[in-house]
């Protein structure tokens, strides 16, 4: 059964939502660096602040770095029962040339039923979703147990400085399950893709292009590590094979930089070359693991070339998650897209990582889910449909009121 979208509650929240979400995409929330005036998410962080406070929600405002803060909203029903968080960060990507958009990216105009601009789809329309729905359950008078969270960290787009702060001042700890709030066209998405960021730096001795026997050149080393790595890929794809929400798992040479500091000659060997590797993994590998099968293939290269003088660096390491289809947060969300849309959820799952990656690791069961074309994001002229918000609102809403109110496990 689909719900009635004609019905007072519904309608005033779909106004509330395009309203909202309008108003966030006109503040802009890029990170320009450090230092730049207004080139950060405090402006929109302390907007989100005094709405919630409007709204009689208990609002606290840390700030992560100086200009960058996390907003939390708290709603405590004052009965015992579970917590549910719901997660949405402020920051968005840069809009890039300005001069290629149709619209104004930080204009959020509506035509034909989409609304434009930087943040629309990732993720200021579904911050916008996940307020409107608990002021809704406030505005209802709505019966619930146990407390609702809002989580609105900064630096999602970056390092994800805002949910690790968030994470280590306690806010997620006793959390019985999380909603991201994310770009996945109202799928059900279990699964995310892990992802490890490795900077590897190849040493050699700078020398003239004609007198090459005179040097070390680091890029013939570096060219056969990326073949191997390249033969490994294969290898993990062939051994996993592709998964049911995430597809294959990959290792993904992106920056190659030679020399790595001074200017680079076509006659000149330089000393020292340097590359990254974005892989992105799946739930059934083990990170450990692949990073142990890298450093055998750079002890191969050196076994075989003494001239091979290599460093490897981890930038960044996120496991893949999965959460079980029983578990209480995925089944009120489906639940809730059963009632709203009036069809079966579709699962699927999140082919970057998000900030629930490091709520995962502190034990939160999640799922994501929000409003937004999935090949949307980051791109020219991004956009979200009106009525996606309208139905994304409801979703969270409805999903809300499943997870507070369910029978208590005798188990705990």
């Amino acid at each position: 059964m689909k719900v009635d979208t004609g019905n007072a509650s519904y309608t005033r929240d779909r106004e509330a939502v395009i309203r909202l979400t309008r108003e966030l995409v006109q503040i802009e929330s890029v990170y320009r660096g450090e230092g730049v005036p207004g080139g950060n998410e405090e402006k929109v962080a302390h907007y989100v602040a005094d709405v919630l406070m409007g709204y009689g929600i208990e609002t606290h405002v840390e700030e992560v770095v100086p200009g960058r803060p996390n907003v939390i909203g708290i709603i405590d029903s004052g009965k015992p029962g579970p917590t549910l968080l719901f997660e949405g960060h402020t920051d968005v990507v840069t809009e890039g040339n300005r001069d290629a958009w149709t619209y104004d990216p930080f204009g959020a105009e509506i035509v034909d039923g989409r609304m434009y601009g930087r943040g629309t789809n990732d993720t200021k329309g579904n911050l916008a979703c996940m307020i409107t729905a608990v002021h809704s359950i406030l505005q209802d008078g709505e019966d619930f147990r146990g407390k609702i969270i809002l989580c609105i960290p900064c630096d999602e787009e970056g390092m994800m400085i805002g949910i690790k702060h968030f994470i280590k001042q306690g806010w997620a700890d006793g959390v019985d399950g999380a909603i991201i709030c994310e770009p996945e066209e109202n799928q059900v998405c279990i699964a995310q893709r892990g992802a490890m960021r490795i900077q590897v730096d190849m040493y050699g001795k700078m020398a003239h292009g004609a007198i090459s026997w005179s040097g070390i050149n680091p890029n013939w080393h570096m060219a056969r590590l990326i073949v191997a790595l390249e033969k490994l890929e294969k290898e993990e794809q062939e051994r996993l094979g592709e998964d049911p929400y995430l597809k294959w798992p990959s290792i993904t040479p992106t920056i190659l930089q030679a020399p790595v500091k001074g200017d680079a000659q076509i006659n000149v060997i330089p000393d020292h070359c340097r590359m990254t590797l974005d892989i992105r993994t799946v739930p059934a590998q083990d990170h450990g693991e692949l990073r142990e099968k890298i450093k055998s293939i750079i002890e191969g290269l050196k076994a075989d070339d003494p001239d091979v003088n290599c460093e490897l660096t981890v930038l960044d390491d996120r496991p893949a998650t999965l959460t079980p289809k029983e578990d209480p947060v995925v089944e009120a969300i489906c639940g809730a897209v059963r009632h709203v849309l009036g069809k079966e959820p579709v699962y699927n799952g999140v082919p970057g990582a998000t900030d629930g990656t490091f709520l995962h690791v502190h034990g939160v069961p999640i799922v994501t889910i929000g409003a937004g074309d999935r090949e949307i994001p980051h791109q020219i002229d991004e956009y979200v449909d009106i009525e996606e918000l309208a139905e994304t609102t409801a979703i969270y809403r409805d999903a809300a009121l499943r997870f507070l109110n369910r029978e208590v496990r005798k188990d705990g």
